[in-house]
């Protein structure tokens, strides 16, 4: 008898799991469906639907739409190669020919607008003589730089087209560790190609021997990328754009596993400014950062290992100007937490010159919320430099040129170029960032040595100085 009810309740308990389960076939329209209860630190715990058929998402709505708004650029860089002298006449007297040469580089763009604006990797174009973009199978189009931005990596280029089609903008700082990501670009020459991957890490930061100024928080993916792809996009299963993709980590030079992306919220407002300025208006909070941790802890005394040490505050900067001083320890911007240097460049990066923050600082175990207003990186060097006096010269801005940049291009002494408005400097060519070192053929170290040799010459200005690249140029300027 007793084995009698056994098998009933067994009976019972099986009718009723099938029962169940077609139930849930029949609601989930042939998909398993389930409940899955994760710990969420901030919320605590959270219930959270989650398809647990073991199936692969979906991607042909976000690769079928978003590939159509990505394009081939074909870049062509033409320059002139010095050729040994030809003669005696001309070994001996420092004389020789010059041959033509022409180099051809290929990346990928996304087109963000109807009206023909790409966003692109400042690597793709940098130095391009011409560059002829391809939307679609064959339509080509002669396309112009808006703006480059090396500290960055971000170009925007323009071409005359009308109803291209785009891709929506996506929202980076919502990207969640884990999150399936699509990589579209043209690798080796093969256009519209479409990898997948995972979100491997955000806030990534790559090292260099590089002295120039980077502002670098990558999304990393494992999304196959090789070289072409630089300037293509990444999309989300929903086929907005999250990033522009811009390197690879591998000893071979293609894809061993780990590719970079520029995050979308940061290419938006340089994209914008290139639009409405021309130039990147970049703010500058106006600190130098280590990333904290538990052994900096220990070793500085300091009373937490959260957010990021602050090393040095630079003269003239925001940062100065709100208060904060050297030791402290920056927690958050705007509320938002910050544990790498990489994420306050990323925040700071999305705001102009003359956004107020608040920062949350900690400073000998005491919680500080100072408020303060960002200034550009050009009023940065200028309070910096303003109790040795600044000049302006035919509409361009001067400062004595900061140690560092001498000393990367071995110069002892010098004057920078901080701006250039409109005027005789301007029309002479003479670019932002400009190191001058003799007006004249006198020797120039401060703003107030330029002056004087303007004063002191009566027809013209000779301009000799070198570029950030470290090229030599001279310039005249009539009076």
């Amino acid at each position: 008898m007793r084995k009698k009810n056994w098998l009933v309740v067994l009976a019972a308990v099986l009718a009723g799991g099938l029962a169940g389960y077609v139930t849930v076939r029949l609601t989930a329209g042939g998909k398993d469906t389930g409940t899955y209860v994760y710990h969420d630190p901030s919320s605590g715990a959270m219930v959270h639907n989650v398809n647990i058929s073991g199936e692969y998402p979906d991607f042909t709505y976000a690769a079928e739409t978003a590939v159509k708004a990505v394009v081939y650029v074909k870049v062509v860089k033409r320059s002139e190669v010095p050729q040994g002298p030809s003669s005696l006449f001309d070994y001996f007297f420092g004389f020789g020919n010059t041959v033509p040469r022409e180099q051809v580089g290929a990346g990928s763009g996304v087109i963000i607008s109807e009206d023909g604006f790409i966003v692109t990797n400042n690597h793709v174009v940098a130095g391009a003589t011409e560059i002829e973009v391809t939307v679609g199978e064959n339509k080509t189009f002669k396309a112009d730089i808006v703006g480059t931005d090396p500290a960055t990596d971000v170009a925007l280029l323009k071409i005359d087209a009308k109803g291209l089609p785009t891709i929506p903008m996506g929202d980076s700082d919502q990207l969640r560790l884990g999150e399936w990501v699509l990589a579209i670009g043209s690798p080796y020459g093969l256009t519209s190609t479409i990898t997948a991957g995972i979100v491997s890490a955000k806030g990534r930061s790559m090292t260099g021997n590089s002295k120039e100024f980077k502002i670098e928080s990558f999304i990393q993916t494992d999304a196959a990328v090789n070289p072409g792809n630089s300037g293509g996009a990444l999309v989300n299963i929903k086929g907005e754009l999250v990033g522009i993709n811009t390197a690879i980590i591998s000893q071979t030079g293609s894809y061993a596993g780990y590719s970079f992306a520029i995050p979308v919220n940061m290419v938006k407002k340089i994209a914008a400014d290139f639009r409405e300025y021309g130039s990147v208006q970049r703010a500058m909070l106006g600190i130098s950062m280590i990333n904290n941790s538990e052994d900096l802890k220990e070793e500085m005394k300091l009373s937490t290992s959260d957010g990021v040490y602050i090393a040095e505050v630079v003269k003239g900067g925001a940062a100065e100007a709100a208060g904060v001083e050297k030791g402290d320890i920056l927690l958050s911007i705007d509320g938002t937490a910050v544990s790498k240097g990489s994420a306050v460049q990323e925040i700071i990066n999305q705001h102009s010159p003359g956004d107020k923050v608040e920062l949350e600082i900690s400073r000998n175990g005491k919680i500080l919320k100072l408020k303060t207003t960002l200034i550009g990186k050009d009023t940065q060097e200028m309070n910096a430099y303003n109790q040795q006096g600044n000049v302006n010269l035919f509409g361009a801005r001067l400062v004595p040129a900061p140690r560092e940049e001498l000393e990367k291009l071995g110069l002892k002494a010098g004057v920078k170029v901080v701006s250039v408005d409109k005027g005789k400097v301007r029309d002479a060519g003479i670019k932002e960032g400009f190191i001058i070192t003799y007006v004249n053929n006198n020797p120039v170290a401060s703003p107030q040595d330029v002056a004087a040799e303007v004063k002191k010459a009566r027809r013209s200005l000779l301009i000799e100085g070198f570029d950030q690249a470290g090229n030599l140029y001279y310039y005249g300027i009539g009076l």
